[in-house]
């Protein structure tokens, strides 16, 4: 133990480097395996013939520091090093491609390192990472602190506070949609805040020109591009069936444009075969024998569920409506139609929409006659129909037979997180679409406490996200 705790002390920097090594040496893995299975663009080129040649100057180095001193006998002997060794440019290019939690780690190992955070040629590599594995900050009643689970690490993190405005408060301040690396909150108010949870950046919006009490609010969405530099955009879709609009706010401007009315498709290829009548609240007796009314109890918390997708130059941006019906607002088209009914009106069952791959994908929680699923659908455009694409196996899903269990759900890429609730259990769940793999996640504990909650949105730990 003594001999292990001096080479820390003496070998800090160079054991820092072996980390990135070891993820150097992660990242040749994936690249390696992405190019058995397609075509390499020529970044990824660019990248894998980067970390060959980063791995091969950290192992040598690892190799020198390694050596052992005569003169000490078996103690570990620390070679002259210099960072110096490694210019501006490369140490930025390696350090760009960490895990975001392992560079907040070694930014301890010295100034330099450090002050790469705030380098701009250091966030302009960021930038240039396609994507990075997903935080998940989760979200739940009288919750005065930010915190996350690290898909990358697999383990709960807890975030500083953010800096909001004074009088605000992150319980005041409700997430209500995420894209990229950023986080949009509503105020009480009715007000916007945009923040970086990783930098604590934020900004507040400037306030809406129409009153929300007059105004019912349907989804809130963010999406974000990057060009020259960072860019995000805010749709809000508000008014009752069959009188929508949408309102958007574009960071490019910085500010809301005019609201826009959206029409119902009712041309011969719609998809819409579901009336205005349905919206209508429908009451019937559940097999219990207690009365049920149709129409949809959202958790506070995804009181405002949807998501946004962009196919073929359209964007659209999909909601639940008050009777569980999927509304496609087409923001391009100023258009918008609702996709038939899952189940039948009289049905009990919790459902939520999220978006993977581009796509919208439907999460539905039900019980038939003794059993419950928990299944994964999508929209067949050709056949025009939903297909199941994915399902929980079937030990996993009965646990929640009778538990009149809520779920809330997030698309991360390939993978979607949910929150499944009930006055008796509270689980949290990570599938994976192309494998088909179902992971109940580790509980979450604060001080002791395990913690509970009702949902989460899903967004990459970026630090080059400006707001």
């Amino acid at each position: 133990m003594r001999l292990y705790e001096e080479r820390i002390k003496t070998t800090h920097c160079g054991l820092s480097l072996f980390w990135v090594c070891e993820h150097l040496f992660e990242l040749k893995a994936h690249e390696e395996q992405k190019r058995k299975s397609s075509q390499l663009t020529a970044l990824a080129f660019q990248h894998f013939a980067l970390t060959n040649l980063c791995a091969s100057k950290f192992w040598s180095m690892e190799h020198r520091l390694k050596r052992k001193s005569p003169e000490s006998g078996d103690h570990l002997h620390l070679n002259s090093f210099s960072l110096d060794d490694l210019n501006e440019d490369l140490l930025e290019r390696v350090l760009s491609w960490l895990p975001t939690s392992s560079f907040f780690r070694l930014t301890s190992v010295c100034k330099r390192w450090k002050s790469a955070a705030s380098s701009v040629s250091f966030k302009l590599a960021c930038s240039r990472v396609p994507s990075r594995d997903p935080w998940f900050l989760m979200v739940a009643p009288s919750l005065n602190q930010s915190i996350v689970f690290d898909s990358a690490e697999n383990s709960w993190k807890r975030l500083n506070h953010l800096p909001l405005p004074p009088k605000e408060s992150e319980i005041s301040c409700m997430p209500v949609a995420a894209s990229g690396g950023l986080v949009c909150y509503r105020k009480l108010s009715g007000n916007f805040i945009v923040c970086n949870p990783v930098t604590r950046s934020c900004t507040e919006l400037p306030p809406l020109h129409f009153a929300p009490e007059n105004q019912s609010l349907n989804a809130v969405v963010m999406s974000t591009t990057f060009k020259d530099q960072l860019s995000y955009k805010i749709v809000l879709v508000f008014g009752e069936l069959p009188n929508l609009l949408f309102k958007v706010y574009n960071s490019s401007s910085g500010c809301w444009e005019d609201e826009t009315a959206l029409r119902r498709m009712v041309d011969d290829n719609s998809i819409d075969c579901d009336s205005t009548d349905d919206d209508n609240v429908v009451y019937f007796l559940s097999k219990a024998g207690t009365v049920v009314a149709s129409s949809m109890q959202r958790s506070p918390s995804k009181q405002y569920s949807s998501v946004i997708t962009n196919k073929d130059g359209h964007e659209m941006v999909y909601f639940l409506s008050s009777s569980g019906t999927v509304v496609a607002c087409n923001l391009t088209s100023k258009c918008f139609f609702e996709y038939p009914r899952l189940l039948p009106v009289f049905s009990e069952y919790s459902i939520d929409i999220v978006e993977c791959g581009g796509e919208m994908l439907v999460v539905l929680l039900s019980e038939f006659l003794e059993s419950t699923s928990l299944r994964v659908w999508k929209y067949d455009e050709a056949n025009r129909c939903w297909q199941q694409i994915a399902a929980m196996p079937a030990a996993m899903s009965q646990e929640w037979y009778g538990k009149k269990a809520d779920i809330n759900c997030v698309g991360a890429g390939d993978r979607i997180f949910i929150c499944l609730n009930s006055p008796e259990l509270c689980t949290y769940v990570l599938c994976d679409l192309v494998t088909n793999k179902w992971t109940e996640l580790p509980k979450c504990c604060l001080n002791g406490e395990v913690m509970e909650f009702m949902s989460a949105f899903s967004f990459e730990p970026r630090i080059e996200a400006s707001v």
